[in-house]
């Protein structure tokens, strides 16, 4: 069984939060990850450029960052886990990206959070060409959870 802890760092909690987690459990399965934790920061820019500045010497917010753990252990049942890491979205860039890119803010949380958890599942890509495997896998992640009535977040 897959844990997702969701939290918040400088703004309000969003009344949605408890399905933000179920989308991320929903995400987890479908790549097939078993005994995952992992946890979702959402934020504002200030918050996610300060991040950015610190851990890629970046000064600038961005949309989601991922911070690979990849640690094994075992619970308090003696069970082995996987400690994934954390996922942190900024909801200020995820409205501008809304914008930009003519999707919902539904639609652009969802491709965020899928974006962060194939970053912690080891994969990468060089740019943002839709063709780069990680992204053409989100795309089809998204379609397919679509098609199976796992949209609606917000």
């Amino acid at each position: 069984m897959n844990a997702v802890e969701v939290s918040v760092e400088g703004i309000d909690t969003p009344r949605w939060l408890d399905k933000a987690r179920d989308f991320a459990l929903a995400v987890l399965a479908r790549l097939g990850h078993d005994s995952w934790d992992l946890s979702v920061l959402l934020c504002d820019d200030s918050f996610i450029r300060g991040l950015n500045r610190q851990y890629r010497d970046k000064d600038e917010a961005t949309d989601v960052l991922s911070f690979e753990q990849g640690d094994r252990y075992r619970d308090p049942e003696g069970r082995e886990r996987f400690l994934a890491g954390d996922i942190v979205i900024s909801l200020d860039a995820l409205a501008r990206n809304s914008e930009e890119f003519g999707v919902s803010r539904d639609e652009e949380l969802r491709r965020l959070l899928v974006h962060g958890i194939l970053h912690l599942s080891g994969m990468d890509h060089e740019d943002n060409d839709p063709s780069r495997p990680m992204l053409a896998r989100q795309e089809e992640i998204l379609r397919e959870l679509a098609a199976e009535g796992g949209g609606g977040i917000l």
